[in-house]
C-alpha cells in the first residue's frame, strides 16, 4: 500500500470555457447525489455531519505518531478536498480545515467496498467538502491519515478551485477573498492576526480600566475629523444622514457623562480616495482618558501597539511579509513638527510664519499649494515633503498648527500650536493623539471658523455641532484622546498593504 502527499505538477489557469464545462459536469454529479439521497447519505448538501474531531486537533494529538503506526482510535472529520489521487484499489485525498491544517483520507477497496470506492471516484472533486470516519493511522510514508471506513459528501462544489500550485493575482485575492482564504496561508494568517490584535487591544484597555462602548454610525451631523462624508437618507425620519467619519464627539459626551476611560473599535466611512494606505471604509479605534493629556495617551498608545505586536509575533520585533524585520520595541522618539521641519528645510519655520513665507519655501522645494490654503495646511504639506520620508523608527510627531486641529487644546507654553501628535510607523501615519479641547467657548469659536471654511467650499471642514457644545457646557474634565486605524496597525505588524489587511475590501 502506498500513498502520496506530493502536489501534482502545476497546471495553467482554467479558461472560462473549462470552468463552464467543469460546472456542467459537477452539476450533473449534484443531481446524482440528490437523486440518491437517503437519511444516511444526505445527498449533496446534508444538514449536518457528525464530526467528532477537528483536523488541527488530530494533528496536535498525533504529532509524534511513527510511520506505519495504527492508533485504534476512530475519528469523524470533515474538510475540503484540496488534493486527490485515485488509483485502482486505493484513493488518496488531502482534506483541509479552515485554518489550513490538512489530513490525508485513504479510501481503499478493502475498507469501504467496491460500490463506495467507485462512488468516491465518480462523485468527489477538488473543492468538495467531505466527511469521513475511520481509524487514525500514520501511512508508511509518515503522513497522518484517516483509513476511511465510511464517507459522505458534506457540500458539493459546483465550481472548480483555482490552481492551488500557482499564485493568485492580486485582483482575484481581493475580489474573491474566499478563494484567497482557501488557497493562501498568508490570507488565513492575516485574519487570525487581526483577531489577535483586537483581543490584545481590549485586554490592554481592560488592564487600564477602560470601558468599551458603541456609538452611532448614522449621524445627523458629521464631525470629529476633517474628511468628506458619505450621505444617505432616512425614509423613517425623512432626513439626510451621514455615515460617521469618526466616533469622537459621541465618545467625548460619554466622558462628560462620567465614563472617564472609554474606547470604541468600529467602522468609519470617508468619501475620499483609495490607495495603499486608505480605504473608504475602515476599522478605527478611538479612546479617551479623563485627567490625562497627549503625553499620557502617547504612553498608552505605545503600549497598545507593542502588546499587539507581541500577541501576533511573540515579540516587539515583527517580521513583515517580505521578510523584513521591524523593531517596535523600546521608547519611541518624540519630535516637534516645527523644529524637525526647520532642521530639514535649512531655515527657521515658526507658528508665526506668513503664508507668503511658506509659499516661497514651497515653491523652492517644488511643493504644490494645498487646497484652501492656510498656515497649518502649508506647514503640514512642507513637513511631509521634508521630514516624513526620513522617519524609520516609530516616531511621535508633536505640536501641530492650531488651524488644522479644531478639536485640540492650545499648547500650554507655545503660541500658535496645539497639543497634538501623529504617530508614524513604516512611513505612514498610524495614530493621532490630543490633549482635548474642553473649553466650550473656545470650541464654539473653532467650529465657527470651520463653518466659514465650509462656506468657502472646503468639503472636509466641520460644521457647528450644537449638541456636542451643549455637552461641553456641562463640564468635560481634562482629557487625553487618541485614534488609530486597525487596518493600519495590521499593516505595521505584518508589512502588508491595506487591501490585504481588510478581509473584504471595497473594490470597483
Amino acid at each position: 500500500m502506498t500513498d502520496t502527499s506530493s502536489p501534482a505538477p502545476a497546471e495553467p489557469e482554467l479558461s472560462e470555457a473549462d470552468i463552464f464545462e467543469q460546472k456542467a459536469v459537477r452539476l450533473a454529479k449534484r443531481e446524482r447525489l440528490i437523486a440518491a439521497r437517503t437519511d444516511a447519505s444526505g445527498g449533496a448538501y446534508p444538514v449536518a455531519v457528525p464530526v467528532t474531531d477537528s483536523i488541527p486537533d488530530l494533528r496536535a494529538r498525533y504529532v509524534d505518531l511513527e510511520a506505519g503506526a495504527e492508533t485504534g482510535v476512530v475519528a469523524g472529520v470533515a474538510g475540503r478536498v484540496v488534493f486527490s489521487r485515485n488509483t485502482g484499489k486505493l484513493c488518496f485525498a488531502s482534506l483541509q480545515s479552515g485554518d489550513g491544517s490538512r489530513i490525508q483520507a485513504m479510501v481503499s477497496l478493502a475498507a469501504v467496498g467496491e460500490e463506495s470506492l467507485q462512488a468516491w471516484k465518480e462523485l468527489v472533486d477538488l473543492g468538495d467538502h467531505v466527511f469521513v470516519t475511520g481509524e487514525v493511522i500514520s501511512s508508511r510514508r509518515g503522513e497522518l491519515s484517516i483509513m476511511v471506513a465510511d464517507w459522505t459528501i458534506a457540500a458539493k462544489a459546483v465550481l472548480p478551485l483555482p490552481n492551488l500550485h500557482a499564485d493568485l493575482s492580486e485582483e482575484t485575492r481581493v475580489r474573491s477573498r474566499f478563494l484567497d482564504l482557501i488557497v493562501r496561508d498568508q490570507a488565513r494568517e492575516t485574519v487570525l492576526a487581526r483577531a489577535k490584535v483586537n483581543a490584545s487591544l481590549r485586554a490592554t484597555f481592560t488592564g487600564h480600566g477602560f470601558v468599551e462602548v458603541e456609538t452611532p454610525m448614522l449621524q445627523v451631523q458629521h464631525g470629529g475629523a476633517s474628511a468628506r462624508p458619505f450621505v444617505t437618507h432616512s425614509n423613517a425620519f425623512d432626513t439626510d444622514l451621514f455615515l460617521r467619519i469618526a466616533p469622537e464627539l459621541y465618545l467625548k459626551r460619554a466622558v462628560v457623562g462620567g465614563i472617564d476611560r472609554v474606547y470604541e473599535i468600529n467602522r468609519n466611512f470617508r468619501n475620499e480616495g483609495a490607495d495603499s494606505t486608505h480605504s473608504p471604509e475602515f476599522a478605527m479605534l478611538e479612546a479617551y482618558q479623563a485627567y490625562s493629556d497627549y503625553n499620557g495617551i502617547a504612553d498608552l498608545t505605545q503600549q497598545l501597539i507593542q502588546d499587539a505586536a507581541i500577541a501576533v509575533a511573540g515579540s516587539t520585533t515583527v517580521t513583515w511579509a517580505d521578510g523584513t524585520e521591524y523593531d517596535l520595541g523600546g521608547e519611541w522618539d518624540r519630535i516637534s513638527m516645527y523644529d524637525s521641519l526647520s532642521e530639514a528645510a535649512g531655515r527657521r519655520v515658526t507658528p508665526e510664519a506668513s503664508l507668503d513665507e511658506l509659499r516661497a519655501l514651497g515653491a523652492e522645494a517644488g511643493v504644490d499649494a494645498p487646497p484652501h490654503e492656510t498656515h497649518g495646511k502649508w506647514v503640514e504639506e512642507l513637513w511631509e515633503h521634508f521630514v516624513k520620508g526620513a522617519l524609520t523608527r516609530p516616531t511621535f510627531v508633536m505640536d501641530f498648527p492650531v488651524d488644522t486641529s479644531p478639536l485640540v487644546r492650545e499648547h500650554r507654553s507655545i503660541a500658535g500650536v496645539v497639543e497634538k501628535w501623529d504617530l508614524y510607523v513604516r512611513g505612514f501615519e498610524l495614530a493621532t493623539g490630543y490633549s482635548e479641547l474642553v473649553d466650550p467657548v473656545i470650541q464654539r469659536e473653532r467650529f465657527v471658523e470651520q463653518a466659514a471654511l465650509a462656506a468657502r467650499g472646503d468639503v472636509e471642514a466641520m460644521r457647528i455641532d450644537e449638541e456636542f457644545l451643549r455637552a461641553l457646557e456641562h463640564g468635560m474634565p481634562p482629557t487625553g484622546g487618541m485614534g488609530m486605524g486597525i487596518d493600519r496597525l495590521l499593516m505595521a505588524i505584518t508589512g502588508l498593504g491595506i487591501r490585504e489587511t481588510i478581509l473584504f475590501p471595497l473594490v470597483k
